[in-house]
Order: C-alpha cells, then structure tokens, then sequence
C-alpha cells in the first residue's frame, strides 16, 4: 500500500508552537494536506499525553485514530477527500552534555508502538530532565545514553536523529555537532537506520557523504502548527503498520523517497548573518574568512557549507538502493505568490479552499493531478507554477541565519517566456 506520512511535528506545549494545535485539528489538517500518517508529536509532556490518551483510540496495527470524528471543519466550507489518518506515537528531545570538551546539543526523534511503552519510557526519562518544562524537552544525558535507554525500554522503540544538518541542535550542526555518526552513538552505532535531512537539504546533499549510504533519508515537517504539516514527508510502499514502517525504514524494502523542501527554501541552507541581512555562499563565506564583513561577527555557517566540509564526493551519488525524491513548496506559497497577496489573506485562503475542493487534497493537486485538468479548472498561471515545480524549473533565493528562503514558481516573465516558446 502507498501512502505518505509525516513523522516529526509538535504539540501546543511546545517552544514557539500554535495554540491551535491539537489531535483533531492535525488530523483535519493531515486529511487536506492528503497525509496518511502523522506522528502524535511531544508525547513526553504530561499534559499532551493525557490528552492523547483521551483523544486517540488504537487500530490493531500500532497505529491509533481520532476515537470521535470531527464535528467542524478546518476552514470554512472546505471538504478535502475523506480518507483514514492514522497516529504514531512520537516525540522529539534535546540532548544537552559535554563532551571532548564540547557542549553538544542536538534534537532526535523517538516512537513508541503503545501508551504503555510511551509510560515507561517517560519515566526514565523522567530523571534526565523536566518533561513538563517544555514539549520537547531538554534532558542532561549523551545522545549515546538516550538511544541506550530507548533500546532497553522496547525493541520497538526507535530514536532517528533530527534535522541533521541544522547549525543550531543537530549532531552535524556547525555549532555543536560531530564529524560522524560513530562520534554520536558510539557502540550503539548499529541501532540508527534513519537520519532526518532537515528542510535545509535534500537527499542529493547527503549522498555526497559515502558514509551516509547505509542510513535511510527521512524527511519531515517539523509543523509548529496544524497548516504546516506536510513541508516535507515521507512515502512509503509497504503494509500499513508501525512495525511495518520502521521495517521499511530499516532494509528500505518499501521506503519510497520523500517529497522535499528545496533546500534553498530552508532558513540554515547559506552561511549568513541575520541581523545584518548577509548571506553568503560557502565559497564567498570563506573569502570573508566567515565573518560578516558588515559587523566583525561570525556568520552561522549554514547546511550547504557543512556538508561541503563533509564531503567525500565531489557530487552526489545515489546509493544504489535509494530511492528518487520530489521537491514540494506549499500550496498557499504558490497562491501568494500568483495573486500578489500575503499568505494569511482571505483572497488567498479562499482560493486554497477552492483547490482543495476540486482536486482532493494538496499533494494530489501539486504532484499527481494532471496538468491538463488544472489548465482546464484554473488560470495559466497555475499551470505553469505547477508544471515548473514538477520540473524543478523554479527560480531560488537561498534561507540563512534562521531567514526562509524563497522559491519563485510564478511571475509575468515566466508568462512571455512560455509564449515565446510556442512560438
């Protein structure tokens, strides 16, 4: 069975997250975007959990549903296509410890198969650090530690490290991170089977690392709120099942790829100094001897700079058993961007919903709907911002120092263009 999930997002108790979030508006939220799959997020914090436990009922397969379905909808009058979102129990943590020297702080993504599994693995947890504190709480233990006591709690827990590129909490960051995964997880190595490319890169950047073949690329939102699930996912091609799902993610027998942000579109992708509104390729960077040149400051020295630092290919080389992955920009940046209005805007809203409504959801709309029928349905504009994201044809203003990028899928010169072209 094909299906997309989205494995990494948060609850309200989280840092800087919205107060909308809740079981049931992710699942409103999982249903238009067209996600199968969402993790339950933060099921560290008390009060989350107990919220769940309320909310979700289990279906058989590891997986748990909303126990009532919702009464409202998301948006007005919006009706995406009715189809089954299941839960995975998850949650993301920051290790902070000192080591060769060091202080490393890095996040990591951890599943349980069951409340009873989540229970028990809270409570030793419990003793590294105060789950109540924050969703995604910070415990005073290695990276190496926590992925022990994953282990021992159940071999059907799982910990997959976070947005591994991120300058700031990432085991590859610039600012706290290691050279390698043995540096990390030491003799525990063999138990991470997955790493998490974070929206500042994409698959491709990982493969120039050769020691990064055996691990499965695994993408995510990260949603600090409901409408942003989905930025990046994960498909697979396998029994729906948590057991089945991390099997897959194990031997990538049923790991289909990832839909990407393009990673020009992540907020750490250049080097760069946001205070100053500099932002600098790595080569230009280094020319700077990475310091801004407007302040005397250091620039955060983004995800393209470290992977370069990594590198043991000068391109990349897709492992032989990887699958190929597709980019997405959110559906309400495409609208923005043809209507000339803020995202948060009614006009634009409405005309969401108006696509959502014809098409389905929004993944169905931006990667399988033929373009035939969205010229048939919808201006030219949306035409060619579609045509150009599926052929990665799409004008890129790099993220840095914690400032999105931006992706350009439609303006009028891409309009004379086209007609020069038929001509």
């Amino acid at each position: 069975m094909k299906y997309i999930a989205d494995l990494h997002l948060h609850s309200p108790y989280a840092y800087a997250t919205s107060k909308y979030l809740s079981p049931t508006t992710l699942h409103q939220w999982a249903q238009i975007k067209g996600i199968d799959v969402i993790s339950s997020g933060d099921f560290t914090h008390p009060q989350w959990l107990a919220t769940l436990e309320e909310a979700l009922t289990p279906v058989g397969n590891g997986f748990y549903q909303l126990a009532q379905k919702p009464v409202a909808t998301a948006l007005p009058s919006i009706r995406p296509l009715e189809k089954p979102v299941y839960f995975c129990l998850g949650t993301e943590v920051n290790t902070l410890y000192t080591d060769k020297g060091k202080v490393r702080k890095s996040h990591h993504l951890i599943y349980a198969p069951d409340f009873h599994t989540v229970k028990k693995l809270n409570k030793k947890l419990a003793s590294f650090g105060n789950l109540a504190n924050d969703g995604r709480p910070t415990l005073h233990l290695s990276a190496r530690n926590l992925l022990e006591i994953i282990c021992e709690t159940s071999p059907d827990c799982h910990l997959i490290p976070a947005h591994i590129w991120t300058p700031w909490f990432s085991i590859f960051g610039s600012k706290f991170g290691y050279d390698s995964i043995e540096e990390v997880f030491q003799d525990l190595t063999d138990h991470i089977f997955a790493l998490e490319t974070g929206l500042s890169s994409d698959p491709a950047m990982n493969w120039c690392l050769s020691k990064l073949d055996r691990y499965t690329m695994v993408s995510n939102s990260d949603a600090h709120s409901p409408q942003k699930l989905g930025r990046e996912a994960t498909r697979f091609d396998t029994t729906l099942s948590y057991r089945a799902l991390f099997a897959a993610l194990k031997t990538k027998d049923g790991f289909a790829g990832t839909f990407e942000y393009f990673p020009e579109q992540g907020k750490y992708h250049w080097d760069g100094h946001r205070h100053c509104q500099r932002s600098f390729h790595p080569k230009e960077s280094l020319q700077h001897k990475k310091i801004c040149p407007t302040c005397g400051k250091p620039l955060t020295i983004g995800v393209l700079n470290r992977v370069h630092t990594l590198a043991d290919r000068p391109a990349p080389q897709q492992p032989q058993n990887a699958p190929n992955f597709d980019y997405v920009v959110p559906l309400t940046h495409i609208i923005s961007q043809i209507v000339h209005r803020q995202e948060k805007t009614k006009s634009v809203t409405n005309q969401f919903i108006k696509i959502i409504n014809r098409f389905g959801n929004e993944f169905t709309f931006l990667h399988q709907t033929p373009l035939a029928q969205i010229a048939q349905y919808l201006p030219e504009p949306y035409f060619i911002a579609i045509q150009n994201l599926r052929r990665h044809n799409v004008k890129r203003i790099a993220g840095y120092d914690g400032h999105y990028g931006k992706m350009i899928l439609w303006e009028e010169s891409m309009k004379a263009d086209r007609q020069q072209r038929l001509f």
